[in-house]
């Protein structure tokens, strides 16, 4: 159930990253709500996070949180904010989902 809830809270760490990219490309109002959304998935990734860890090794946990956070950013990054597809972003990427996946393969819970 752990790992559950580790999974959400990286795809939060997408949520609270990308509402920064938003709220960037936003003034008044429509900013700040990017800002509370920012907040919102921050307290929800750290408060899933501090859940998992509690059963989990803190270096796996923290290292997966992390990893999917960037995974998941790079992929948003990609497809909402146009950043640029290069052979070694997706070389790297892939390779980062790879370390991602053998943390877990290798973790004793």
């Amino acid at each position: 159930m752990n790992w559950i809830l580790l999974i959400i809270a990286g795809l939060c760490e997408v949520g609270f990253a990308s509402c920064l990219g938003k709220a960037k490309e936003t003034t008044g109002t429509e900013m700040y709500g990017w800002y509370g959304g920012f907040l919102l998935f921050l307290a929800i990734s750290m408060a899933l996070l501090m859940k998992a860890t509690q059963t989990l090794p803190i270096g796996t946990a923290y290292a997966v949180w992390t990893g999917i956070g960037a995974v998941g950013t790079v992929i948003m990054g990609i497809f909402i904010f146009k950043e640029p597809v290069t052979f070694w972003r997706i070389f790297f990427l892939f390779t980062l989902i790879g370390s991602i996946a053998g943390l877990k393969a290798v973790s004793a819970h």
